[in-house]
C-alpha cells in the first residue's frame, strides 16, 4: 500500500497544484487579484472534464491491467495499454477542437459573466489553457497505466518535472513579463507538455507489458472491458463539474441580491472565495484519492490471484487512514482559515473578502471526515470490479446531493445556502456509503 499510494498521492498532488499555483500567483498579483482570482475558478471545470476523460481511460486501463496480469493473461493488458493511448490522444484533440469554438458560451456556463472584468480574464486564462488540453489528458491519462506497469515512482517523477516547471515558469511569466492570465495559462501548458512528453518517453521502456504495432489497434472487445472500470473515475469527476456550475451560477444569482456582493466592485468576491476554499478540498481530495487509487493495483491483483483476505484488511487499513486525513484537514479548515485564504492574497483585498472567506472555510468543509470516507469507498468498490456500486454512489452524492441542495438551499438561507449544500450532501452520502461499506465487508468474507 504505502509502495504504490505515496507516490500516487504526491502525483496526484502535484497535479492539483497546477490550478492552485496558478491561482495562487494570480491572486498576489495586485493587477489581477480577486477578477483573476474569479476568472481561475470560472475555468477550474472546464479542466476537470478533460481530467474526466482522462481517468476514466487511465484507470480503466489500469485496473484491466492489473486483472490481467494478476491472471496472467498478457496478451490483453498489452492491447488495452495500446488502446488507452490511441484513445487518450484523439479524446484529447476533439475537446480542445470544441471548446475553441464555444468559447464565449461555455464561460458564460459557467457563471464567468459575474462582472465584465472577470469575463475578459476568464476568457483569456480559457483560451490558452484550452491549448494544452491535448497534452493534458494524455499525460493525467498515462499516469496510472505507468503505475498499473509497476513504475509509480516515474509516474510521480513525470508529473513532479510538469509542476516544477509551471511553479519556475509562472512567476516570470506574470511578474516579470507582466502576461497576466495568458502568463498563469503558459505555464501551466508547458508543464503539461514536458509530462506528456515523459510519459511518451516511458512508453517505450515498459516493464510488465511489452508494445507494439498491433498493441495500437483499437480492439471494441478490450475496450469494452477496460471502459466500465474507469466508468466511476469519469463520473466522479464530470459530477463533479455539474456540481461546480451550480454552484457558480448560484453564487452569482444570489451574490446579486447579497446587499455588499450585488455592488460591481465587490461581485467577484464569492466566486474567488469559493474557488479558493475547492482548491484546499483539492488538495485534501488528492491525498484521499491517491491512496485509494494506490490500492487499484493492488486490489486488482488479489481479486484476480483468489486472494480475498488480502482486500478484506487492506479496505480496513484504507478507511481508517482516509479517516485520520479527514480529520486532520478538518482541524486545519476551522482553526487556520485566515492563514489559509493570506496564501491567497487576502492583504490585497477588501475587509469583506476576509470575513466571506472565513465563514465559507468553517461551513462548506465541516463535514470533512465524512467526504474523505465516501471517496474512499467509490474508488476502493471501482478496483474491486463493483462498477455499478460505485458508480451507483458517486453520481447520488455529486449529482442528487452536490447539484441538488446547491440549487435548493440558497432558496431559503440565500448565499449561505450554497455554503451549506457541501456538509448536507457528505453526511446523507455517508449514511449511503456506510450501508454500502457494510455489504461489501460481507461479500468479501463469503467469497460473493
Amino acid at each position: 500500500m504505502r509502495k504504490y499510494a505515496v507516490p500516487c498521492i504526491i502525483s496526484l498532488l502535484v497535479a492539483a497544484l497546477y490550478n492552485i499555483v496558478d491561482q495562487i500567483f494570480i491572486a498576489n498579483a495586485d493587477y489581477l487579484g480577486s477578477y483573476g482570482n474569479a476568472a481561475n475558478t470560472v475555468v477550474f471545470p472546464l479542466t476537470v472534464i478533460a481530467l474526466a476523460v482522462a481517468v476514466m481511460i487511465g484507470d480503466g486501463c489500469c485496473a484491466f491491467v492489473s486483472l490481467c496480469l494478476g491472471g496472467g493473461d498478457t496478451d490483453d493488458a498489452e492491447k488495452s495499454v495500446g488502446s488507452a493511448v490511441v484513445l487518450s490522444a484523439l479524446s484529447g484533440v476533439l475537446i480542445c477542437a470544441v471548446y475553441l469554438m464555444f468559447r464565449n458560451g461555455i464561460v458564460t456556463v459557467f457563471g464567468g459573466i459575474v462582472n465584465s472584468e472577470t469575463f475578459e480574464c476568464s476568457k483569456e486564462y480559457f483560451f490558452y489553457i484550452t491549448l494544452g488540453i491535448p497534452f493534458y489528458v494524455f499525460g493525467q491519462a498515462m499516469n496510472p497505466v505507468i503505475r498499473s506497469d509497476g513504475s509509480p515512482k516515474f509516474a510521480m517523477a513525470s508529473t513532479l518535472a510538469g509542476a516544477a516547471a509551471n511553479i519556475v515558469l509562472d512567476p516570470i511569466f506574470i511578474f516579470v513579463f507582466k502576461w497576466g492570465m495568458m502568463g498563469a495559462a503558459v505555464a501551466t501548458v508547458a508543464g503539461q507538455i514536458i509530462t506528456a512528453l515523459l510519459a511518451v518517453w516511458y512508453l517505450t521502456r515498459t516493464k510488465s507489458v511489452k508494445l507494439s504495432p498491433p498493441s495500437f489497434k483499437l480492439s471494441a472487445r478490450i475496450i469494452g472491458k477496460m471502459i466500465p472500470l474507469g466508468i466511476c473515475s469519469f463520473l466522479s469527476q464530470i459530477s463533479l463539474v455539474a456540481a461546480m456550475a451550480a454552484i457558480n451560477n448560484m453564487i452569482r444569482k444570489y451574490g446579486a441580491l447579497d446587499p455588499v456582493f450585488s455592488q460591481e466592485q465587490y461581485a467577484q468576491i464569492p466566486m474567488a472565495v469559493v474557488g479558493i476554499v475547492m482548491k484546499f478540498f483539492q488538495i485534501v481530495i488528492s491525498i484521499v484519492v491517491g491512496m485509494a487509487a494506490g490500492c487499484i493495483p493492488i486490489v486488482g491483483y488479489n481479486m484476480g490471484a483468489g486472494l480475498k483476505g488480502r482486500v478484506k484488511k487492506l479496505f480496513t487499513m484504507l478507511l481508517v487512514c482516509e479517516a485520520l486525513v479527514g480529520a486532520a484537514a478538518l482541524l486545519v479548515a476551522e482553526l487556520c482559515p485566515r492563514q489559509l485564504i493570506a496564501v491567497f492574497g487576502a492583504a490585497n483585498e477588501s475587509a469583506y473578502y476576509a470575513e466571506f472567506a472565513v465563514k465559507a472555510f468553517r461551513i462548506y468543509l465541516c463535514m470533512m471526515v465524512f467526504a474523505c470516507v465516501n471517496k474512499a469507498a467509490f474508488i476502493f468498490l471501482q478496483a474491486m470490479g463493483k462498477a455499478a456500486a460505485s458508480t451507483m454512489l458517486s453520481m447520488v452524492r455529486e449529482i442528487v446531493f452536490g447539484v441538488g441542495f446547491a440549487l435548493i438551499l440558497p432558496i431559503f438561507f440565500g448565499l449561505d445556502g450554497v455554503l451549506y449544500s457541501m456538509p448536507v450532501s457528505d453526511i446523507l452520502t455517508f449514511l449511503i456509503s456506510a450501508a454500502v461499506i457494510a455489504s461489501t465487508y460481507h461479500s468479501i468474507g463469503t467469497g460473493e
